[in-house]
């Protein structure tokens, strides 16, 4: 029997809130004392550490203290080699401008993007990385002949597909992988990357939120430094530094409230009802930030928040009851953690992503960047609301698929990758659809859920399956709208 895909109901979070995500993922303090990784004390609002995991990123032990420290005291006269997954795209690019503002500090080795083949010749010409991918053999071919007909002196190695990607990835010289793709695309690059030993500089949401299960044991094993590069996790990367281990009580993540912030629940609904056109224009907008299209719609519907707070889970460690979302629209404050003393630290700066990115690279090294500095005088106030789960249905599921854990979050990712680019196609699928076949996705998903001993084939093979279900339920959403 299929979903009902009338009305943006959570029905589905009963089921999901009934397992304990411990049967998932170790508790600190219980399961895992040798990990290196532990921490020492319990750490979390109850006390008690229920919830919590080790984390990926280098917070929240004596080990990352000590590696910290060990990494700074070194200077700031570093220099990185870097490769560049979706470097034509926006996180690429800045990335880039960030070498050009550091160039003693950062040399590129690989750059691999889709099939801007233009954009690409000026990036190998300027930057001479050892190799270039794109994702057609087509794209690879028109950028060969573009260097050629520039008279490129230092052809790098031109490659494509996923296999290019790869190449990319797991380029010998470079020590830092920054992964600015969109999508699940990233997830087995980054893992090849780590089990050659190099930091991963993460843009890439899908990677942990997907991946968690696989990624987290194996950055243990090989000791590598995952470092967020999105404003949220870096900002509470950036407060975490020096919090001694069972010092973080909770984190809270930041949010633009997108789009339609500023509408009510009642509006928002009112205006899918009657202007699906204007729905689709402003959802595909963002008020504040320059960002891709599927980010700006992930905003619009708060799903990018939700899958935050998945992807704060395995960052950091922190349970998911503390983990919270407020809605700030200025987005000055970029996140905050509150301490066991109930202190809370905030990172602030404008917004712009290049902040975020130049931490993640250089970390934990604050370089000299030719930036405009925060005035707080300028912006004059700022202002806090919660957020309101009936207008915004995919906060809830994405805690709900948390909370179950296992392959949960990869059929929550699939679904609204997919619901995502069909609603930008515009094939007829409706704003308040896109929740609905994510929820429809878990829902049917019940049957074949693991959460003990996740694979990767596990997660591709359900990424591909939620995948395939929300095609074939778009098709019967869109022919019962061509019928009404």
């Amino acid at each position: 029997k299929k979903p009902n895909m009338k009305l943006p109901s959570l029905a589905l979070s009963g089921f999901l809130l009934a397992h304990d995500v411990s049967s998932f993922a170790p508790s600190i303090g219980s399961t895992r004392a040798e990990s290196s990784l532990n921490v020492f004390s319990t750490p979390g609002s109850l006390g008690t550490g229920e919830g919590w995991i080790d984390p990926s990123s280098p917070v929240n032990s004596k080990e990352s203290l000590e590696k910290t420290l060990s990494e700074t005291l070194k200077g700031s006269t570093f220099q990185k080699r870097i490769s560049i997954l979706g470097s034509t795209g926006s996180i690429g690019t800045q990335t880039l401008d960030i070498v050009d503002a550091c160039p003693e500090n950062f040399i590129v080795d690989a750059l691999s993007a889709g099939n801007n083949a233009e954009l690409m010749a000026e990036q190998v010409m300027k930057y001479s990385p050892k190799v270039a991918s794109l994702s057609t053999p087509e794209a690879a071919e028109k950028l060969r002949t573009i260097l050629k007909d520039k008279g490129c002196a230092d052809m790098p190695d031109i490659v494509y597909g996923d296999e290019g990607i790869l190449e990319a990835a797991t380029v010998g010289s470079a020590d830092t992988v920054v992964t600015g793709i969109v999508g699940s695309a990233g997830l087995l690059p980054t893992i090849e990357a780590i089990k050659l030993g190099k930091d991963i500089a993460l843009a890439n949401k899908e990677t942990l939120i997907s991946g968690g299960p696989v990624i987290n044991p194996l950055v243990e094993k090989h000791g590598i430094n995952m470092l967020p590069a999105d404003s949220e996790h870096s900002a509470i990367f950036q407060c975490l530094q020096g919090v001694p281990p069972g010092g973080l009580r909770r984190i809270i993540l930041t949010a633009s409230g997108g789009a339609f912030r500023d509408l009510s629940k009642d509006e928002l609904f009112q205006m899918c009802e009657e202007d699906s056109a204007a729905v689709q224009k402003k959802a595909t907008t963002h008020p504040n930030w320059d960002m891709g299209a599927k980010i700006t719609l992930d905003s619009a519907t708060m799903m990018n928040k939700g899958l935050e707070v998945i992807e704060a889970h395995y960052l950091f460690g922190a349970s998911y009851e503390d983990i919270d979302i407020v809605i700030h629209p200025q987005s000055i404050v970029h996140s905050m953690v509150e301490t066991q003393d109930t202190s809370c630290i905030a990172q602030l700066g404008w917004a712009d992503m290049r902040l975020p990115i130049v931490y993640s690279v250089s970390w934990p090294h604050r370089l000299k960047m030719p930036y405009k500095p925060l005035n707080l005088a300028e912006i004059g106030s700022l202002t806090f609301k919660a957020p309101d789960r009936e207008k915004y249905p995919c906060i809830q599921l994405a805690y709900d698929a948390g909370k179950m854990g296992g392959t949960m979050t990869a059929v929550l990712n699939a679904a609204n990758e997919a619901a995502n680019e069909m609603f930008r196609e515009d094939v007829g699928l409706g704003f308040l659809d896109i929740p609905k076949l994510i929820e429809g996705a878990m829902e049917a998903h019940k049957e074949d859920f693991k959460d003990k001993d996740v694979t990767l084939d596990d997660i591709l093979s359900c990424d591909a399956w939620a995948r395939e279900y929300v095609a074939e339920e778009t098709k019967s959403v869109t022919k019962q709208a061509l019928i009404l």
